[in-house]
């Protein structure tokens, strides 16, 4: 098989682009946990401080749609909080991504697009050591097959592409608009308390929940919880579904980013 000029040319920029990401995770990591008691595992330590007064607070009230069952209403505001906080800090640092390193960008010839995505990165490594090891534990204990536990990774792989086309999407308006980190807070408030996270889906009025399907990432914390919780086969209607949600947004978020580049340099 002969390997032309050109074919070479696109490997070595895709080995160059991959070497340059690991840099960049591995600096983002470092930077982030540099004296730090418990490192990544912090990650783990808010959702489930958060779990315990969503429990205490709301336990007793909702327990009734999670089979009666305190664990079960745990388990359920457990995996809400680990999407929600993994969308809240991916896209929050991915968007002040390119911007913070626009002198960088402007001495050195540099993908841009590894930017936001070095922060996608490094979050997903966070929730593999130290988040992940813990929802295949408990889907385990409840479903007793491994078919649930490999399943995790396609709700997880939907919010991965959510997250990486907002962070596209978020960092490449920031260059032009530098009050987007406030109204950013905003828009994740709402994310937060229109996604079923401390409250089960089935409280919400009809009328609402039209609406409320149009948040991404109320198909992936379902989807998440059907595979944790029931004990059942993986719904592949949901999984389909949080795939689809991911896919589009990711698509849009590229399509805007890719528009839009050849303008940094001149802002950043």
């Amino acid at each position: 098989m002969i390997i032309s000029p050109k074919d070479n040319l696109t490997w070595l920029q895709v080995r160059r682009y991959w070497e340059l990401l690991y840099v960049l995770v591995s600096r983002n990591l470092k930077v982030r946990y540099r004296g730090s008691f418990l490192g990544v595992y912090w990650s783990l330590l808010n959702p489930l401080i958060m779990t315990g007064l969503y429990t205490a607070i709301f336990g007793e009230t909702f327990a009734s749609y999670y089979g009666n069952s305190i664990m079960n209403y745990v388990l359920a505001a457990f995996t809400g909080l680990v999407v929600i906080n993994f969308f809240s800090a991916s896209t929050s640092q991915a968007l002040n991504s390119v911007v913070a390193n626009g002198s960088l960008l402007n001495k050195i010839r540099l993908p841009v697009s590894v930017f936001p995505l070095s922060m996608i990165t490094a979050n997903i490594f966070q929730f593999l050591v130290g988040t992940l090891p813990l929802l295949a534990l408990t889907t385990f204990i409840n479903s007793k097959s491994l078919v649930n536990v490999l399943a995790l990774v396609f709700p997880f792989l939907a919010l991965v592409l959510v997250c990486t086309g907002v962070g596209f999407l978020t960092s490449a308006l920031y260059v032009f608009f530098r009050d987007l980190p406030y109204f950013y807070e905003l828009v994740v408030f709402v994310i937060w308390l229109t996604s079923p996270i401390f409250y089960p889906a089935a409280i919400v009025p009809k009328q609402v929940k039209q609406f409320l399907g149009l948040n991404p990432l109320s198909p992936i914390i379902e989807s998440l919880r059907q595979i944790t919780l029931s004990g059942s086969p993986p719904d592949l209607g949901l999984i389909w579904g949080a795939l689809l949600s991911g896919v589009i947004i990711l698509t849009l978020g590229w399509i805007c980013f890719h528009l839009w580049r050849h303008q940094f340099m001149d802002l950043l």
